[in-house]
């Protein structure tokens, strides 16, 4: 439940800036956030999952650099 509220945070951020979103399941804990295929960020391999302002930083990034996401711009 707590990763479908993102999805609703990332969607009203984003709004058409994203084509799609998509939660697959899978096993092991596995949690990973990509873009175009490009992974950004992995569970496994930061050994956490990434608090929500950083998920909306690292698509921020990668498909409108120029946006401002106000109090969730901060540090990581």
């Amino acid at each position: 439940p707590v990763r479908q509220v993102e999805v609703v945070i990332l969607l009203l951020t984003f709004g058409s800036r994203l084509g799609e979103i998509a939660l697959i399941p899978g096993e092991g804990g596995i949690f990973e956030v990509r873009i175009d295929g490009e992974l950004l960020f992995s569970r496994k391999t930061a050994g956490r999952f990434p608090e929500t302002p950083e998920i909306k930083q690292m698509i921020r990034d990668r498909i409108a650099p120029e946006m401002d996401l106000g109090h969730s711009d901060r540090a990581f």
